[in-house]
């Protein structure tokens, strides 16, 4: 009889072990239905994985006296400082200030611009987003592959904007990023800036950028030497954890 009774708790804790791995070949093959290219796949997957991307909720980062908190589902966001605060409710962009020169750029350019120079090469899986081949970047004797980065029409605020993301041939970790800003012109360009990846730091298991930092470019497009200093990126989280709708809307008066 006990013979019988194990006999029955090793076939059910098979049949359990069989429906746990169809679980997990089904999320892979779901992760792998979003159709980013091969190259991409691999960059991801070296910085952490897009699967380990999607299960946070919550990133936040400090940036000079700026402390920045994204909800990484709903893209709403909050940049706080001692003299103003902005962001995005899920409807609209918006600022408060003590004083009304505080905040000296557009605040709808401005509120997710750090995000997304933080949030690389997570960023460049998300919707809307389409693939094509770019020629390599070469710096210092190496030559770095290259996917370049557009969107879908009415994808964001500027759809017409590009991205050229850049890896180490070797270690297949994310080394530059290309982009072009059309959100003032609202005109496509070929004009394109140019940022270093090369300091990295592991946040809840994902490899996000320490520092960042702009090259100038010479005649062929190539970098050649830094513009300004390192960009610090400082007490970084990233949490499963979802924070209320209110902590993101403009505060009253």
């Amino acid at each position: 009889m006990k013979k019988i009774v194990v006999l029955i708790a090793i076939v059910l804790v098979s049949v359990a072990c069989k429906k746990e791995v169809k679980k997990e070949i089904t999320k892979k093959e779901e992760v792998a239905a979003l159709k980013y290219p091969k190259v991409l796949e691999v960059v991801l997957e070296k910085h952490g994985g897009i699967e380990q991307w999607k299960k946070m909720k919550t990133l936040s980062f400090t940036l000079k006296n700026e402390e920045h908190t994204t909800d990484l589902h709903s893209r709403k966001i909050v940049v706080n400082s001692p003299e103003y605060s902005l962001g995005f409710d899920g409807r609209e962009v918006w600022l408060q200030q003590q004083d009304s020169t505080a905040f000296k750029r557009d605040p709808k350019f401005y509120y997710n611009l750090y995000f997304y120079f933080y949030a690389m090469p997570f960023v460049l899986a998300d919707d809307g987003i389409i693939y094509s081949e770019t020629e390599p970047l070469t710096f210092e004797g190496i030559s770095y592959p290259g996917v370049k980065i557009s969107y879908k029409a009415n994808v964001g605020t500027s759809p017409d904007d590009n991205y050229f993301i850049f890896y180490h041939p070797e270690t297949k970790q994310m080394a530059w990023l290309g982009y072009t800003v059309t959100f003032f012109s609202k005109e496509p360009t070929d004009a394109y800036k140019i940022i270093r990846y090369n300091d990295w730091e592991n946040v809840n298991g994902l490899l996000l950028p320490k520092t960042i930092t702009w090259y100038a470019k010479n005649e062929k497009g190539q970098p050649t030497e830094p513009t300004k200093g390192p960009i610090k990126f400082a007490m970084p989280l990233l949490s499963e954890a979802s924070l209320a709708d209110s902590f993101y809307e403009k505060p009253k008066q």
